[in-house]
């Protein structure tokens, strides 16, 4: 009998590996970083999700200042929150500090300058964390989705935290690769930091123009 709570799977398409210590540890370290609600951290945070979205925009211009790294560990923690495929995570963040690397990262993203912003975060996609049972291919297009999703909560915890951020799809994957030394595929860059002007909304879609409702 399936327990309130308990992961379901379509049949036989059940995972492999379930490690409830794993789990378990990984889900106390979260609560650590994001459950920190001290004064002066609480006073830089935005919690209302809907301003957040409202308010996020992509800045090709960062001001010098140095991003907190208590800031830092929510953003990363953030991206570890995300829904993924049987919740096994098809992803891994590299987080690079090396000034020398990221003035790589410039030349592999077309040579975009404001990739090399105060924290330059990579995300990969690792389709062997997912253990279900499908084809290579769907395992592939599960892992796009999960370091999708975990870059998209990165950038709004970013700008919860007064922060803006700029997407980078435009790369070449092998030089990425070579950059941060790994066979994994990247699939975005994001680039944060303290933004030099604050920039207004800009205009959108209607969202009757949107939105297609089928009755």
């Amino acid at each position: 009998m399936v327990k309130k709570g308990d992961a379901v799977y379509p049949t036989g398409y059940e995972p492999k590996i379930k490690d409830e210590k794993s789990i378990e540890n990984r889900q106390s370290l979260l609560n650590v970083i994001l459950g920190d609600h001290s004064q002066e951290i609480s006073e830089d945070i935005d919690t209302d999700l809907f301003e957040v979205m409202k308010r996020r925009r992509s800045t090709r211009k960062f001001d010098s200042k140095p991003v907190e790294d208590w800031k830092v560990d929510k953003i990363l923690a953030a991206a570890d929150t995300a829904p993924t495929a049987g919740n096994f995570q098809g992803f891994e963040v590299f987080y690079i500090k090396n000034e020398k690397l990221k003035e790589e990262m410039v030349k592999a993203a077309n040579n975009q300058p404001y990739v090399n912003s105060p924290i330059v975060i990579v995300y990969c996609k690792n389709p062997s964390r997912v253990k279900l049972q499908f084809p290579d291919k769907m395992l592939k297009k599960f892992a796009i989705q999960d370091a999708t999703l975990a870059a998209a909560y990165s950038q709004l915890a970013a700008t919860a935290l007064s922060l803006s951020t700029i997407w980078i799809g435009m790369l070449d994957e092998k030089k990425v690769q070579d950059i941060i030394g790994t066979d994994l595929v990247p699939s975005s860059i994001l680039c944060i930091g303290y933004p030099v002007k604050r920039k207004h909304p800009k205009p959108r879609r209607n969202l009757s123009d949107l939105i297609h409702v089928l009755e």
